[in-house]
């Protein structure tokens, strides 16, 4: 015997009904804070400066691709 049972309620609902607390306050004050610090961030740093911040992933991406063309190289030659 096999019984199915479908429960419809929002997530708040859900988490009241399992004693889970709500996080959402404390979520919201923590995006509030990120956007605030980046906000700021963004104005101290000049366009320069960003770039050279985000250069050490665009290197790192660069790698990846000539590893991936060296990979494609070696399997062509095979």
């Amino acid at each position: 015997m096999k019984i199915t049972m479908n429960v419809d309620c929002t997530p708040e609902e859900a988490r009241a009904f399992l004693g889970l607390p709500d996080v959402k306050p404390m979520q919201d004050k923590l995006i509030a804070e990120m956007q605030e610090q980046m906000s700021a961030t963004m104005k101290a740093m000049s366009p320069e400066e960003m770039m050279k911040a985000w250069m050490p992933a665009a290197k790192g991406f660069e790698q990846m691709q000539a590893f991936f063309a060296q990979m494609a190289g070696a399997a062509r030659d095979k």
